[in-house]
């Protein structure tokens, strides 16, 4: 496997999850100076992340945002990865790192439910999204 481009920072999500594709969705249409880049846990690329972050790929309960440019490869899972994409993302999602102030051992729990239950809640898509040829540049 070709080695992980390590220049913008990585947002790892599951792309059979109806709620995670409608984040990357929204991350790809919100980040306008094209800070991000995506890949689905499916992936060859995404496996590999989710492998190097301890996480098992064929049971992702984690969102997780990569960013090797901080601090040497920085890794952010679950609230703490959402927040650091909000406030990534410019205004007026920025406003939503605030949340930061809530310690992470009361926002993960609240992650966590959300996570388990995520295709109940919100359903699964029988395949990967396939993002628009203008995003298809910031797909890995």
């Amino acid at each position: 496997m070709a080695p992980i481009p390590r220049d913008h920072p990585i947002i790892v999500f599951d792309g059979v999850c109806v709620l995670c594709t409608a984040n990357a969705r929204f991350v790809l249409e919100h980040d306008r100076v094209g800070r991000f880049r995506l890949t689905t846990m499916q992936s060859e690329v995404g496996a590999q992340i989710m492998r190097e972050c301890g996480l098992d790929p064929l049971d992702p309960e984690s969102f997780v945002l990569l960013d090797a440019a901080d601090r040497g490869g920085r890794i952010w899972m679950n609230s703490d990865a959402v927040l650091q994409m909000w406030s990534q993302l410019g205004w007026p999602w920025r406003a939503g790192a605030v949340f930061k102030i809530i310690p992470r051992a009361l926002r993960d729990p609240i992650y966590r439910l959300i996570a388990r239950n995520r295709y109940k809640w919100f359903g699964v898509r029988e395949q990967c999204w396939v993002p628009t040829r203008e995003q298809a540049s910031r797909i890995l």
